[in-house]
């Protein structure tokens, strides 16, 4: 074999490029399908971030996590979960080191894109009912027409009991659909942007078309659909405004590719990444720092209101954590490091426009650390300094665990939000870590299973 050349030495020695899981460690396959069975079973158990939030529940006692109680005092080992509001989570492994020498933070979101029924939803038009719909999210509309929709949420009645909905999900439960214009009909439809392929007030869901039987009824076909969910679930037309109502894509986590290499599922932005933190702290058993793993909602829509990131349930919960070992707050903040736990956009070879090939991470490379995201001048972004990108991955290539870099699109071409900059916002050093999607924001996202499972390893290294 010949003599590398001395420039052929120093290109080795000097440039990097990302190397594929696949071809690089092909035995690591056999772990990562492995470790993505139960991550689809995540996925079709939680639907909703209210049905997340349960499943994480079941998956912590299980473990032997207990309540989390501000009056008592733990020990290194000690594990506690927190549920606020029943829509987001924040579980703790108490770590040996002092609680002044800073936190390990996890966060991810469990809300995902989808269609919110309107308070009042219900209306027939045509001898066909239908349910007025609000998408939550950045969804791209024509997405969302002619594909089986469940219908989950739940319903607090006047009398204060909590009725929790799903239609949809069993393969002898009905679906339900918003409906599209056939080809023939399309000419003056074809002629809009693709934006408005489907406008926002005409994502209208088909739920019925036989009528009540009596000819003196007004609207029967409408009476008839309510009778059938009061018939279900004992709820009445003015229980809606009572309700938090999510219409979801009707599929199942599933396989994709002759090699079954990738997850094709609804929601894996972000669950992938909370299956993959919770598993992470889970394993965490006497970690050196104290872990704080959050599983939140409204990320989707700016993590707005106090189940989202953009307010204080956490920094509440961390100062609960500071007064119990008596120290400030402030000073356990300071010292923390947190990653905030997202997906970023695999590059799409169907796609390349919109891309910067250098700068974007790539399906079956690892998980991809994303110094910062915003739009344009990196606006609403939390920008990684360079200690803390050290330091990330600093604990990663210690455990071997395969990584990329990569940001949201080409410059003035993408854009978009995580929790990092409200974590950032406490004074806590921040980056963004996850897993490369491909059609993220779709009823169905790609994901590799290697990526997947190397985020589970980066997580489970940040908490060791």
């Amino acid at each position: 074999m010949a003599k590398n050349t001395k420039g052929q030495e120093l290109q080795e020695q000097l440039t990097w490029a990302f190397p594929h899981i696949g071809k690089d460690k092909p035995e690591q396959a056999e772990k990562a399908f492995k470790y993505c069975e139960g991550y689809k079973k995540f996925l079709d158990a939680g639907k909703t971030e209210r049905e997340c939030v349960k499943e994480a529940v079941k998956m912590l006692k299980k473990a032997g996590y207990k309540p989390f109680d501000s009056r008592e005092s733990y020990e290194p080992g000690d594990k506690v979960y927190y549920v606020n509001r029943g829509k987001s989570l924040i579980a703790t492994t108490f770590g040996k080191k002092p609680l002044d020498q800073g936190l390990r933070i996890n966060g991810a979101h469990i809300d995902s894109p989808r269609l919110d029924l309107k308070p009042n939803p219900l209306y027939e038009k045509e001898d066909i009912a239908f349910f007025k719909t609000h998408y939550y999210g950045g969804i791209r509309k024509y997405q969302w027409g002619t594909i089986p929709l469940a219908m989950h949420g739940v319903v607090v009645k006047k009398d204060g009991e909590t009725v929790e909905i799903s239609i949809g999900e069993d393969e002898k439960e009905p679906v339900f659909c918003v409906t599209d214009l056939l080809p023939h009909l399309a000419a003056k439809q074809n002629e809009r942007p693709l934006k408005d392929g489907l406008k926002g007030e005409e994502l209208n869901i088909v739920v019925g078309s036989l009528p009540f039987q009596d000819e003196e009824v007004k609207e029967p076909v409408k009476l008839l659909a309510l009778s059938l969910l009061n018939e279900k679930y004992g709820i009445t037309e003015k229980d809606f405004f009572r309700a938090e109502i999510e219409m979801v894509p009707a599929v199942k986590a599933r396989d994709v590719g002759f090699d079954t290499s990738m997850i094709g599922a609804y929601g894996q932005d972000d669950r992938v990444c909370a299956y993959t933190a919770l598993t992470a702290e889970i394993d965490a058993k006497k970690p050196v720092h104290t872990t704080v793993t959050i599983l939140a909602d409204k990320e989707e829509i700016g993590s707005a209101g106090n189940t989202g990131l953009n307010s204080d349930f956490v920094l509440h919960y961390i100062e609960d954590l500071a007064e119990q070992a008596g120290v400030r707050p402030r000073e356990v903040m300071r010292k923390s490091l947190c990653l905030s736990s997202d997906v970023n956009a695999a590059f799409d070879p169907s796609f390349p426009d919109v891309y910067e090939g250098r700068n974007t991470s790539y399906i079956s490379k690892g998980c991809v650390l994303t110094k910062y995201t915003g739009a344009r001048g990196k606006s609403g972004s939390n920008d990684a300094s360079a200690e803390t990108m050290a330091k990330v991955i600093a604990i990663m290539e210690e455990e071997g665990v395969y990584w990329q870099a990569g940001e949201l699109g080409a410059v003035d071409v993408g854009g978009g939000g995580t929790i990092a900059q409200f974590v950032a916002h406490m004074d806590v050093d921040t980056v963004d870590l996850g897993v490369p999607i491909l059609s993220m924001h779709s009823p169905f996202e790609l994901a590799s299973k290697l990526d997947v499972y190397n985020t589970y390893k980066a997580f489970k290294a940040f908490y060791k």
